[in-house]
């Protein structure tokens, strides 16, 4: 199932990172949809926590192209979880601020991403985990920074 052929026992690593991100993506999807947020509404809510980063920051940090960010801003203001502001140095920027309703939000999400993936990473003994996601974030910020539309160069948090 992990081959890339019937001859040959090498792991396919695009596969095994594809069905694991997607596995993840629709457990997290489904539990964040009792706040009524996306995964990528998350992501924007926690970049924009500090109400600093301009819309397109926020978009490069979520990997998020500029359309799919106005639609989940509008998404966010329109339920009253974030506000857009005119930037005080650059009037064609916008920055994006996290409201008190937003930041109750993030908090309730911020829990069931840690319970998610406290409960994936918690059938690999202990030092696989840790070196699982250590292995990871030197991929992302090693040999995969940079990569065509996939977020900065640091996205690790």
């Amino acid at each position: 199932m992990t081959s890339r052929s019937a001859g040959d026992k090498t792991p396919d690593l695009l596969l095994l990172l594809s069905w694991a991100s997607h596995a993840l993506m629709v457990e997290q999807a489904a539990a964040l949809a009792e706040l009524n947020i996306s995964p990528r509404a998350h992501c924007v809510l926690r970049q924009a926590r500090g109400g600093e980063l301009t819309q397109r920051q926020i978009g490069d940090l979520c990997g998020v192209d500029k359309t799919t960010m106005v639609v989940t801003l509008d998404q966010l203001e329109a339920a009253g979880l974030a506000q857009r502001r005119l930037s005080p140095t650059d009037r064609r920027a916008r920055l994006v601020a996290v409201t008190p309703e937003g930041e109750r939000v993030l908090e309730q999400a911020r829990e069931i991403a840690r319970r998610i993936q406290d409960d994936v990473l918690a059938v690999l003994p202990d030092g696989d985990r840790e070196a699982l996601l250590r292995a990871l974030g030197t991929l992302v910020t090693g040999r995969f920074a940079g990569a065509p539309g996939c977020g900065p160069a640091n996205p690790v948090q």
